[in-house]
């Protein structure tokens, strides 16, 4: 079965994500800054995984370029590491240390990975890569605007790469496809345990991306879409 490489792998919306493709047969790599639950979410999936703190890009790069070496270029990239902004994050009302911590995790680590291990991925012509973004990263919708600017400009920074590096890739016809989705505010240890929808719920259209069958020239949007933003397995407007 494919290699599947998974970011924010020993929690939440990355470990159900990470879970379900195990259950499929798939080789699991785990990436993740907390060694300790890393270390267990790793053992709970019999996979193997790699530690590093992704606000540190030069580490990131490493611990890709490792990946690579050691376990070679995955069918599957799976991006689900994330943090969110301080509270009162406004524009006006966050400092240079805040913002940079939330865009060194969400946007640069974000790119990090994909031009380390998508690289190879789009060169193979074979391969996808799925990253969860957020409704918070929307320039239209409902509460697309006011607060949390650090991680609302973080996402949409994620949308705008996701388009963009669907568009140089040929939009599937090269082999490799890459979409965008919002899992909606899921029970994880960032969407608090008030959330409507379980982890397992916030996962269910990655793991539909993963696996879809997909045809550059399919009868219908989810057989022919890619580079899009995705929510429950629609398409949504950036």
């Amino acid at each position: 079965m494919s290699l599947v490489v998974v970011t924010g792998g020993s929690r939440g919306l990355g470990f159900e994500t990470a879970k379900a493709l195990k259950a499929l047969g798939h080789d699991i790599v785990l990436v993740a800054k907390d060694s300790a639950r890393l270390a267990q979410a790793a053992a709970e999936l019999e996979c193997d995984f790699r530690s590093v703190d992704l606000e540190d890009i030069d580490a990131a790069k490493k611990c890709f370029d490792e990946i690579l070496e050691t376990f070679g270029t995955p069918e599957i990239l799976i991006i689900a590491h994330a943090v969110m902004s301080a509270k009162m994050s406004k524009t006006l009302k966050t400092d240079n240390a805040e913002w940079r911590r939330v865009m060194a995790i969400n946007l640069d680590s974000v790119f990090c990975a994909l031009n380390i291990l998508a690289a190879p991925m789009a060169a193979a012509r074979s391969g996808r890569v799925i990253v969860f973004s957020a409704c918070l990263g929307r320039m239209s919708g409902p509460g697309n605007t006011g607060g949390l600017a650090p991680y609302r400009v973080s996402k949409a920074g994620v949308n705008a790469l996701v388009r963009n590096l669907a568009h140089e890739t040929g939009l599937g016809s090269r082999g490799f496809i890459i979409d965008a989705l919002c899992p909606n505010h899921s029970r994880t240890d960032m969407g608090g345990p008030d959330a409507p929808l379980s982890a397992e719920d916030g996962a269910r259209t990655a793991i539909w991306l993963a696996t879809r069958e997909f045809d550059v020239n399919g009868a219908t949007d989810q057989e022919k879409l890619t580079g899009l933003l995705w929510e429950e397995m629609k398409v949504v407007p950036w």
